[in-house]
């Protein structure tokens, strides 16, 4: 059983070096791009919860 483990942790070690890590710039990129994604749907999201608010509040209740 000792003898798995190590053997899963050597394939492990194997793998991650072959593994094609971004760069610093990349990951500052891909970074900036999910939270400026993400603020942008939130405002989206906000626009849109906030006019149907008023509409059903105008026209409904």
């Amino acid at each position: 059983m000792f003898n798995k483990l190590v053997d899963y942790i050597k394939g492990t070690r194997v793998e991650l070096k072959s593994v094609n890590w971004p760069t610093k710039k990349q990951t500052i990129d891909f970074t900036l791009l999910v939270i400026g994604v993400s603020l942008f749907v939130a405002i989206l999201l906000g626009f849109f919860d906030k006019t149907f608010s008023f509409l059903l509040q105008k026209f409904v209740l």
